[in-house]
């Protein structure tokens, strides 16, 4: 085999189907969330506006978060210098764990380098600790919960997405007397819809099943303590484990779950994606913690989210587009062809400073490629007017057309 030749065919494809991913140069400026500067392919610098970023809240530029990481970094230093079993575990590590684990009412959290591993991690360990554990996923869980049910080597079962009745169906055919773990999440991020927890909790007590529940596209955002899905419907104590993340709503990086002390300690102890991983740098684990505690107490920031979303929503749906609209905060807008989707997305950025990833196959099924908008509450009525009539200009302007978006 030719090598060259054969990583040649592989990005030719991607180029042909248009689903070919470009990262752009943006620098990030304290204080000017969601303002950023794009470096151009020539050199030149331009001023745009974060609208595709996962930084929820703006906490990755909040002042109780940067103090926090100064000081550890000042005290501390750069690195934590080993995985959490071999030196890596530090007092900022400990405390983070303490406040995730208040935060979802549980008796412990477990810290890992992203959310991924976690996940990853955690389901594919389960069945080393359940031997003959059956898991039901959703057909629209994360990549990352697929590909930990996918390398467990145990059983699984795929239901329907949201589709309880077939969840149930699915566990009424096996054998009642095995170990059997229903994974989930709360808010699915490319459609802003919300996993029907109540009923998944009512079938996993029937069936006498674990629940595995990713909260990752709601910590920080919904619950009266910023919790969770789980939490504002009043079910966290019904969740057997909770995935999360530090690198959206709480503004910083990497993932945990957060479940009773035994389940924790056997994760710990089996998973070697936390066994073998360095941990995260303390000074890190410091923000991430300064920021669930603010969190916790800061109702008018989530509020502000909710409301910036609703009215970016009801914008967008005031001039036609085709937008999907669950209530969450996520605000998708359909395209359906990957290379007006890419097309799109450059000239809002090249004519409007407007900055947009295009998401296409395999994050969505073909034929829904889209724009997917993620307001904030430093999103200001200025910045949402300016979308608004970008957003206006390119799709009345030039109505899709085929010809114009491929020139």
């Amino acid at each position: 085999m030719n090598y060259d030749d054969a990583l040649t065919t592989a990005i030719d494809r991607l180029h042909t189907e248009g689903r070919y991913r470009t990262f752009i140069d943006i620098e990030r400026r304290r204080g000017q969330f969601p303002h950023a500067i794009w470096t151009k392919p020539d050199g030149t610098e331009q001023e745009i506006t974060v609208w595709c970023g996962n930084d929820y809240l703006g906490m990755g530029q909040h002042p109780v978060v940067l103090a926090a990481m100064q000081e550890a970094l000042e005290a501390t230093g750069a690195g934590s210098g080993g995985t959490r079993n071999i030196s890596g575990t530090t007092v900022y590590h400990k405390t983070l764990e303490a406040e995730l684990a208040d935060l979802h009412g549980k008796e412990a959290a477990l810290v890992f380098t992203s959310a991924y591993i976690a996940n990853d991690a955690t389901l594919s360990t389960l069945p080393k600790l359940f031997p003959g554990l059956i898991i039901y996923s959703d057909a629209l869980n994360h990549a990352s919960m697929i590909e930990g049910v996918r390398r467990n080597g145990g059983a699984k079962r795929i239901f329907r997405h949201n589709d309880v009745a077939h969840l149930r169906e699915l566990m009424a055919a096996d054998d009642p007397a095995a170990p059997k773990l229903i994974a989930f999440e709360s808010v699915y991020s490319m459609d802003g819809d919300f996993g029907p927890i109540a009923e998944i909790v009512a079938v996993a007590e029937e069936f006498n099943a674990l629940t595995y529940l990713d909260e990752v596209h709601a910590v920080g955002m919904y619950g009266p303590r910023g919790g969770g899905v789980a939490e504002q419907l009043g079910l966290m104590d019904k969740i057997d484990i909770i995935n999360g993340t530090l690198g959206k709503a709480f503004g910083v990086m990497g993932g945990y779950i957060a479940a009773s002390a035994k389940m924790c300690d056997a994760v710990r102890s089996y998973a070697p994606g936390f066994i073998f991983t360095t941990s995260i740098p303390p000074a890190v684990a410091a923000g991430a913690a300064a920021s669930v505690r603010h969190l916790k107490g800061d109702q008018a920031l989530r509020d502000l989210h909710q409301e910036r979303a609703k009215v970016l929503k009801l914008r967008l749906k005031g001039m036609g587009l085709p937008i999907i609209d669950h209530g969450s905060h996520i605000v998708p807008v359909i395209v359906g062809d990957p290379v007006h989707t890419k097309k799109l997305s450059d000239m809002l950025l090249e004519h409007y400073g407007v900055y947009v990833q295009p998401i296409n196959y395999p994050t969505v099924p073909r034929g829904t490629e889209r724009l997917r908008f993620t307001p904030s509450p430093v999103h200001n009525p200025e910045m949402i007017d300016g979308l608004v009539r970008a957003m206006d200009g390119l799709w009345s302007h030039c109505a899709l057309n085929r010809a114009d978006l491929s020139a």
